[in-house]
């Protein structure tokens, strides 16, 4: 048998010989005629709009991408990487080593258009998001699982939501936005849920780093995360309908408004997608309807919630939880849209938050960097304490309890979307942004290195939480 090998040695030296002339023929050309092209646009106006937006949305995959892979070659979920990456295109790494590149690319038209696909990312997450709920896990199960479930939700949230609503009301001149919903109440409640947040994607990516994912401790965490992101959901629905600022003005009506339109989805909306999965289960190639169904459906509900009053996350989040469970043709589907989004979609929501996230406020000004360590005390201690907490009053051994509260430390995304949402609406300012962002990357950061060092491997074993 003939050996191929040096062949294919010769044919790839060809391909990077030939990959070098074409980079060198492009910087040829680029160098020649790049000038007069520019200058021509110059003298007949401006780039052309939609160039620059894709050249801005190619950078932000670029690098969101790359970062992402580095972190996950570190041992790091690459979502954290991502961020990371979002945040070198911001004010605080390009706008401050090439302020010019940053404000030729990101002209506040490319902005507006970023954040709007942006927005459209964020709809899609929800939505994924809430199919991920698994309210099924709650019913008929046995008393000692729903006793650990609901100490594990009450002390993960509980205790930092208390110690954030403190905090806020001594820090709302601090970091209070500006706007006319910015009371000093709903600023501080916003804090304390900001805190009180647990990131359910990215402890599930966590979990399966860890092999944690089929142990007691792994689901018992992740089914805490799933529910307290229902609450915290639901919490934040009160507070931005009590701000008034879009849709009804009056905070009766957008409640009633609200009440109305989970009772719809709940009669009306769940029982219908269900019937439409069993009729899809049925009838081979007509998964494309319910695919149609469930994201007209979660963009509807998205501007509904919008309409009345309520952010558009809320509406996608809730669409979602009533999309049938246990089925293989959702999940299949919900596959199929999730890659797109996080491949995609996401990537831009990370760029658009870098964008608005600047450290340099912090600057040299020690009370801004005593409130951002005050506030990162905060969330770490009373998560893991309030979580651990109510694992060990549940019975829990003292080591299975510090792992839940080190696992329901991650927030990653969901208080990044959360804090981009308290920006919009005018409850935080820059500053109080910034230190949110920064706090949500360093507890996903170390939840994987501090699992590391405090757990033992378990081996799986029937769930803590009844199936």
């Amino acid at each position: 048998m003939t050996d191929q090998r040096p062949a294919e040695g010769t044919g790839g030296r060809r391909a990077w010989l030939g990959a070098a002339a074409g980079l060198l023929g492009l910087a040829g050309a680029a160098v020649a005629w790049g000038p007069g092209l520019f200058r021509g646009q110059a003298r007949g106006g401006e780039v052309d709009p939609v160039a620059r937006f894709l050249l801005a949305v190619a950078l932000v995959l670029l690098v969101c991408h790359v970062f992402g892979e580095l972190l996950r070659r570190w041992g790091q979920p690459p979502v954290l990487g991502e961020i990371l990456g979002g945040l070198l295109l911001g004010p605080s790494a390009l706008g401050l080593v090439w302020p010019a590149a940053s404000g030729w690319l990101f002209r506040p038209d490319v902005l507006v258009h970023l954040d709007r696909a942006a927005q459209l990312g964020l709809v899609i997450f929800m939505f994924l998001l809430g199919c991920e709920l698994r309210t099924d896990q709650l019913r008929g199960g046995q008393l000692r699982g729903a006793r650990v479930l609901g100490l594990v939700v009450v002390g993960s949230m509980g205790l930092p939501l208390l110690a954030g609503i403190g905090f806020g009301l001594l820090s709302v001149g601090l970091l209070g936005g500006s706007g006319a919903s910015a009371s000093p109440v709903s600023f501080a409640l916003f804090l304390g849920l900001a805190l009180a947040i647990t990131a359910l994607p990215v402890l599930a990516r966590i979990l399966v780093d860890l092999r944690l994912d089929g142990t007691p401790t792994g689901v018992t965490a992740l089914s805490a995360a799933a529910v307290g992101d229902g609450v915290a959901w639901t919490v934040l629905a009160v507070i931005l309908a009590a701000t008034g600022r879009t849709g009804t003005s009056a905070v009766a009506t957008t409640a009633g408004l609200a009440v109305a339109l989970v009772l719809f989805v709940a009669l009306c909306v769940r029982p219908a997608l269900a019937a439409l999965d069993r009729y899809v289960s049925r009838r081979a190639g007509t998964e494309q309807l319910l695919l149609i169904a469930l994201v007209v459906g979660a963009i509807g509900f998205s501007a509904i919630t919008d309409l009345i009053g309520l952010h558009p996350v809320i509406g996608a989040f809730l669409f979602g939880v009533a999309a049938p469970r246990r089925s293989p043709v959702v999940a299949q589907i919900g596959r199929k849209i999730q890659g797109f989004t996080l491949a995609i979609l996401l990537p831009l929501f990370f760029g658009g938050v870098g964008l608005k996230t600047s450290i340099g406020l912090l600057g040299a000004h020690l009370t801004h960097w005593l409130v951002f360590a005050a506030i990162l005390l905060i969330a770490i201690t009373t998560k893991i304490l309030g979580a651990g907490g109510g694992a060990r009053l549940a019975g829990l051994p003292g080591r299975d309890a510090l792992h839940i509260g080190i696992l329901m430390n991650c927030r990653g995304i969901t208080e990044l979307v959360v804090a981009t949402i308290g920006l919009q609406y005018g409850l935080i300012n820059t500053l109080g942004f910034t230190i949110l962002v920064l706090v949500a990357v360093i507890t996903t950061a170390a939840t994987g290195p501090l699992m590391r060092v405090f757990a033992r491997r378990e081996q799986p074993s029937p769930s803590l939480i009844p199936a």
